[in-house]
């Protein structure tokens, strides 16, 4: 927490789903920090310690999601993470995401009411 409100990392490589999701979080009361990276979301973790992680599942390279999470793991993250990715759904429904150290899945574009239901429950 940073002044009474939860700090979401958001990694994500396009500009406009940055800025959606920060309209949406601040609006709703949580502090949003972003990164365009993996290598930068690492780093913004360790320096600003979150609450909560949301990553794209494909940013500069297929598998840069899965090897952040690995990496956010290693450096000690014990903070609820998700992915977003457009093939969302299907990927709940063929991978044990638990697996791969995700607390779950969320279908891009990210329905907010979801998100903000997601973050109440798991931000107590």
């Amino acid at each position: 927490m940073k002044d009474g409100k939860h700090v979401i990392l958001y990694v994500e490589d396009d500009p406009d789903f940055r800025q959606s999701m920060r309209t949406v979080l601040e609006a709703n009361g949580y502090t949003m920090i972003e990164a365009a990276t993996g290598e930068e979301g690492i780093r913004k973790f360790k320096s600003e310690r979150p609450d909560l992680i949301i990553l794209d599942l494909m940013m500069e390279e297929i598998d840069t999601g899965t090897s952040m999470v690995r990496d956010l793991k290693m450096a000690g993250c014990t903070v609820p993470i998700y992915v977003c990715s457009s093939a969302g759904d299907a990927l709940q429904m063929s991978t044990d995401y638990t697996e791969l150290g995700l607390a779950g899945v969320l279908q891009k574009p990210v329905d907010f009411n979801i998100l903000l239901t997601l973050l109440k429950s798991k931000l107590r």
